[in-house]
């Protein structure tokens, strides 16, 4: 599958960036996983299988923003079969997250923990967002094409909409950002990334 390997410039740059970058936020690192724990039980670390370049199953890690206690409600149910018109996040607020996991997810530093996937080749700093093996199954056959690259922590999708996009929008997205990858597209979104996140805009 073409670009299922990640281009030199590419995870040497990612690799270095993610490596820079944990040091740097390792101390804050360190006061989410001391907060979490302090606010409810369970794990601090929560992680779950996606689906990854090539189509290969792997685990992502993100900081617990959920209260493992908390059943799933009918508002929050699995997706229906017409994914192009699906909004995967509700306008209404989840019940199951807790206080200090809204804040984590509005800033994204539930998802710093995923510089581990990155360096571990998993994923690159900037790609199609990482799927579900159940939602991948819903796929349509172009949609698969999204799996050409490796999976990102940010990409096209997050600096244009986020959660506000429908899920047909958001693959029409990575579709877009597989055609036209390169490193100069993947610095920009990088820089838009860092507005995106700072107006926590399309983040709920």
């Amino acid at each position: 599958m073409n670009g299922s390997s990640p281009q030199p410039c590419h995870r040497s740059f990612d690799l270095i960036a993610a490596l820079l970058g944990w040091f740097l936020v390792s101390p804050l690192l360190a006061l989410m996983a001391l907060a979490i724990r302090l606010e409810s039980p369970g794990p601090v670390v929560f992680t779950q299988a996606r689906v990854g370049a090539g189509g290969r199953l792997f685990r992502t890690y993100k900081f617990r923003s959920m209260r493992t206690e908390a059943p799933l409600s009918a508002d929050f149910a699995p997706p229906p079969d017409n994914l192009d018109t699906y909004v995967f996040t509700p306008d209404r607020p989840d019940p199951r997250i807790s206080p200090l996991g809204r804040a984590l997810r509005r800033t994204s530093f539930d998802e710093l923990l995923q510089l581990v996937n990155v360096i571990r080749g998993d994923m690159a700093l900037v790609g199609p967002r990482p799927e579900m093996p159940d939602m991948v199954r819903r796929y349509p056959r172009g949609y698969h094409r999204r799996h050409a690259v490796l999976p990102g922590i940010s990409g096209l999708a997050q600096v244009n909409g986020r959660s506000d996009l429908t899920y047909g929008e958001t693959i029409r997205y990575d579709l877009a950002y597989v055609k036209a990858r390169s490193f100069p597209l993947d610095l920009a979104i990088l820089g838009r990334t860092l507005s995106v996140v700072l107006r926590s805009k399309g983040a709920r």
